[in-house]
């Protein structure tokens, strides 16, 4: 496959069969003025890539379980120097969090799965490198605040 080629869409509007000759030698970035740039692929290579991020995400699963803790640790610290600001407790659960999250994804190509859950452990490292945050979120609450309202009294309030 050949690297990513770029078009305008008036190129695309113009002389729509050069451009899908493009997409068969590999992608084509197509760049709207009033949108986002569109990706124009073939069929065929979007489900063999498919098959392979599920294939990889599965193999991942399997080394990342079957690894030591400290080695599986060490290897994502590469890839998210944050995974350093986590007690080391936690790792366990992001090594977990983080495996079904790239199944997940894998299997139902969405990819925003895993970057959520990857945004998640990232802010949660950004509030165990602030100690006076950290102490504010996880101290027991003393104070009051009154009833909590019912999600139907939050609904009838916004409407």
């Amino acid at each position: 496959m050949g690297a990513t080629r770029e078009v305008q869409w008036s190129e695309l509007q113009r002389d729509p069969k050069s451009v899908a000759a493009l997409a068969d030698t590999g992608d084509v970035r197509v760049r709207r003025r009033d949108g986002a740039a569109l990706l124009l692929m073939r069929e065929d290579r979007v489900s063999a890539a498919g098959e392979g991020a599920f294939t990889a995400a599965r193999a991942l699963r399997n080394v990342l379980t079957h690894l030591p803790l400290e080695v599986a640790a060490a290897a994502l610290t590469e890839e998210f120097p944050w995974l350093s600001l986590l007690p080391v407790e936690e790792l366990p659960q992001f090594i977990a969090d983080f495996t079904r999250s790239a199944q997940i994804a894998a299997e139902v190509g969405q990819w925003s799965v895993l970057a959520q859950t990857v945004r998640e452990w990232r802010a949660t490292a950004a509030v165990y490198a602030d100690p006076s945050l950290l102490r504010r979120l996880t101290e027991p609450l003393t104070d009051d605040y009154g009833p909590v309202p019912t999600p139907m009294e939050v609904d009838d309030d916004a409407g």
